[in-house]
């Protein structure tokens, strides 16, 4: 049974996801789901609230986890938005995670892991070498980022040519972006894989009580035709090997109504078998960001690989579930468990 002070606290979430609810998204789910299984609406939808609460899951990860074809015992194993919140405001206290949510404090910390250029604002005032490295990048592109944007938000690509240093900072004030960054020129390996983005690679990290790192799950996202590699943009992603650093399984879609890809539907390079370059050194650098800040417990790094090797792009104290557990078609809920 539910205690009264957990329904009131999900009941809290439930309306919270219905606020956020993509409602387009919801209708061809729903659609979907109702095809598919013969079930009426108003069935699918008492089930999909009675799992809200039950699971401690989103209104969109019933569809997303196809909840509609599992069993109670196999529902269980999904960790869903509820769980994830908890679990991760206890291993990603609220007085640490501010070092991985803003980016301008993420590569004070964490720059010795970047493999390309950045700069915040402050250091393209009062360092000019800073704003002349910036503008003369090999890629002759720059990456204008919020501080503070996730999953792709409020980022803007843009020629070198169109600056110089006062006019980029100008913009920069203007606009509103707290840093600028180098256009990584992705792996070669990777790029013919799919050149629309630089694809990135998400480690999911985890301290265990004597402060040793744990991997939870490696996931490589591959755009299709996008400027960006987020599943959440219509991308895929795929499991990777930890030990040999190949992908092995298919690239999976957030969105249901898709099929699976064994293929790149535009390159046509097999997924399945895929070699990521420097494997090693890209785990080695992972679990070597993981100790420096011990107080963060649970991070998923995001990793560029270039023809130099690997870079860091980011830590993320909320890591996404779904990138986590989509990709190996089952629930990881229980892989937590130990750390809890």
């Amino acid at each position: 049974m539910i205690r009264i002070g957990m329904k009131l606290k999900r009941a809290i979430y439930l309306g919270y996801y219905i606020k956020q609810l993509e409602r387009e998204k919801f209708s061809r789910f729903l659609n979907h789901v109702r095809l598919v299984t013969g079930t009426s609406k108003m069935a699918i939808m008492f089930d999909v609230i009675t799992s809200v609460f039950t699971y401690n899951i989103s209104v969109l990860e019933y569809f997303q986890f196809q909840f509609y074809k599992l069993s109670k015992k196999e529902r269980e194993t999904w960790a869903g938005t509820g769980h994830m919140y908890e679990y991760q405001l206890r291993m990603n206290p609220i007085k640490s995670r501010h070092i991985l949510e803003n980016k301008a404090l993420f590569y004070k910390y964490y720059g010795d892991f970047f493999i390309h250029n950045v700069a915040v604002l402050e250091d393209l005032k009062t360092k000019p070498k800073a704003s002349s490295a910036i503008l003369s990048n090999p890629s002759g592109k720059l990456v204008f980022k919020s501080v503070d944007g996730n999953c792709g938000t409020e980022v803007e690509i843009r020629d070198c040519r169109d600056f110089d240093s006062k006019s980029m900072i100008s913009y920069m004030e203007k606009s509103n972006y707290g840093l600028v960054e180098d256009f990584i020129v992705q792996h070669p390996v990777l790029n013919q894989l799919s050149s629309s983005a630089v694809n990135t690679i998400r480690i999911f990290t985890q301290l265990d009580s004597n402060g040793s790192v744990d991997i939870l799950g490696c996931r490589l996202r591959i755009s299709i035709e996008s400027p960006v590699d987020n599943m959440a943009a219509g991308n895929i992603a795929a499991p990777i090997d930890e030990q040999t650093g190949c992908l092995s399984g298919p690239g999976v879609y957030s969105d249901i109504t898709k099929e699976e890809e064994q293929f790149h539907p535009i390159t046509d390079v097999k997924i399945i078998g895929f070699q990521i370059p420097f494997w090693r050194e890209t785990l080695e650098m992972v679990k070597e960001a993981a100790l420096l800040h011990p107080q963060n417990g649970s991070i998923g790094w995001d990793v560029v690989i270039t023809k130099e090797g690997p870079g860091l792009i980011e830590g993320n104290h909320d890591w996404c579930k779904l990138l986590w557990q989509l990709p190996v078609k089952r629930g990881l809920k229980l892989m937590l468990k130990d750390y809890d």
